[in-house]
């Protein structure tokens, strides 16, 4: 058992150890009613502890609200069943340039604290013999973002299942995201953000990564420090 000073530090290091959502053998045993119940029951005893009085009518249901926004909502991603289905097609046009889907929304939790994780992400591919509906990367990034997270998994994540399911290296995945588990405890900066920027492929030559960098914006910010 870690003492109280490690896991501080662990915390606020952003510490992972593993680019796979750290989940137990048995996370999906139990349906989606029982655990918004089991969520439920040990929530409103957290706010019973904190002195709040579960009788009074603007607090009464929320233990029952707070369980089902976990389980069907905030961290609908950890589940599998709920992955979108990433449609790709035939690259018929042969094209072969750079493809951009930039500014998608990421809204996410720190697996430290609990805390909202919001900003975007900008992803590009260089297609070979297929292409993704662009709904499709917009979707992934939903999906994975929707579990607790830690923004350099997260990068990664998307970028390894889009090489997966379009059979190419060239990938690259910028995100940029405030954290309130910075703004709103600890420093309590409320000015600053993370960015966090995987690729591969094609994308590991510094002209084509800086064209990519200079389509979404942040080519004078990054170029310098990456190449």
């Amino acid at each position: 058992m870690k003492d109280k000073e490690q896991i501080e530090i662990i915390g606020d290091n952003h510490f992972s150890t593993n680019v796979e959502t750290p989940l137990t053998t048995n996370a999906f045993v139990k349906s989606d009613d029982e655990k918004i119940g089991n969520i439920q029951c040990h929530f409103a005893k957290i706010m019973e502890e904190l002195g709040l009085d579960l009788t009074d009518d603007s607090l009464s249901g929320t233990p029952y609200r707070f369980a089902k926004m976990y389980v069907k909502e905030l961290f609908y991603g950890l589940d599998p069943k709920n992955k979108p289905k990433l449609s790709v097609f035939e690259n018929k046009y042969q094209y072969k340039k750079m493809l951009i889907e930039q500014n998608i929304t990421i809204d996410s939790s720190c697996e430290h604290h609990f805390l909202p994780i919001t900003g975007h992400a900008h992803i590009a591919y260089i297609p070979k013999d297929k292409v993704i509906g662009l709904s499709k990367i917009n979707r992934l990034v939903d999906y994975y973002a929707h579990r607790p997270q830690v923004q350099e998994r997260l990068s990664l994540q998307i970028l390894k299942d889009l090489q997966g399911v379009l059979n190419i290296k060239d990938v690259i995945v910028m995100i940029t995201a405030k954290h309130l588990c910075v703004s709103s405890r600890g420093i309590k900066d409320k000015e600053s953000f993370t960015t966090t920027i995987e690729y591969d492929g094609e994308f590991n030559k510094p002209k084509i990564r800086n064209e990519f960098l200079k389509i979404i914006g942040q080519e004078k910010i990054l170029s310098s420090a990456l190449n």
